[in-house]
């Protein structure tokens, strides 16, 4: 019997084939002007019994499952014992469970202390998905983002001493046409002052239901890039990135108009080379209707 989720539901592309078990709904923040994901739930901590019968329901179905993702938008706002609960229910019920990962905030990360996520590393959460979205504090005011370049960075930090792997994403063309070059400076400022695992960018998309407000909270006319200025923007990125530990990039969601892999540093020269030929015209970009937003 499949679980009976609290729709809507998201999670990272690369946890599509996985376990998926909800222990919070929504949001702890909702508030990122450009994300429009949880509006239509309020943020809901799920009891801890609750979350264990799924995990119990799903062992029958899925007893072999090797990954899962804790749902919703932010399950390290859990609290630490509760967390700690869970992650043990879990490698209780599936004996072949190699990974459990999650979406985090830069503010959770910064809440729990060193300890607390050594024990849950401990307890074996794997992975952290972070949405730092720029590394520009112009941009990330303007988005409400409720963190700083500085913040974001000693959450980075904090995470990868307590043997945490994150994997950050970028939105291509959050600053628009006017602060665009402040964006992606500002980016690559914070990717090379703190260690993760893996990077990825997205290319900006706004649902009609979130215009109006992003619009708003940016301050100033937003033009929204083109697809030739977010190529310049993947490639003054992907030019200036030289991180303190090499990185596993990917900019293959499906809102992106090119969609590209490699390593960095060491595939820089390759992934530019790409970039010069999709700018050239001489490499065919992802058609709209193929972009799943």
């Amino acid at each position: 019997m499949p679980l009976n989720y609290h729709m809507p539901l998201f999670r990272p592309p690369s946890e599509g084939d996985n376990l998926i078990i909800q222990a919070t709904l929504g949001c702890s923040f909702n508030r990122c002007s450009f994300c429009s994901m949880y509006r239509s739930k309020s943020y809901s901590q799920r009891p801890l019994a609750d979350v264990v019968a799924d995990i119990q329901q799903a062992a029958r179905s899925q007893p072999d499952a090797r990954r899962v993702f804790l749902a919703d938008g932010d399950a390290l706002s859990l609290p630490t014992d509760q967390l700690v609960a869970i992650l043990e229910a879990l490698h209780t019920a599936l004996p072949r469970l190699s990974r459990v990962s999650c979406y985090a905030t830069p503010a959770n990360l910064l809440q729990k202390s060193a300890e607390e996520l050594s024990l849950l590393k401990e307890k074996g959460l794997n992975l952290l998905y972070l949405g730092i979205e720029s590394g520009s504090n112009l941009i990330l005011k303007k988005i409400t983002k409720g963190a700083s370049q500085r913040g974001i960075a000693e959450a980075m930090s904090k995470a990868d001493e307590a043997g945490l792997k994150v994997s950050a994403t970028v939105i291509l063309g959050l600053g628009g046409r006017s602060h665009w070059q402040e964006h992606i400076d500002g980016t690559i400022q914070l990717l090379n002052s703190a260690p993760l695992t893996y990077l990825s960018t997205l290319q900006l998309h706004l649902e009609a239901d979130i215009v109006a407000e992003f619009e708003a909270k940016f301050g100033e006319a937003f033009e929204m890039p083109d697809d030739q200025a977010i190529l310049l923007e993947q490639q003054r990125l992907i030019s200036g990135i030289n991180p303190p530990r090499p990185v596993i990039f990917r900019s293959n969601h499906a809102s992106n108009a090119l969609a590209l892999a490699g390593n960095l540093p060491r595939d820089r020269d390759r992934l530019l080379t790409q970039l010069e030929a999709a700018l050239a015209g001489e490499q065919p970009l992802r058609p709209w209707f193929l972009r799943g937003m």
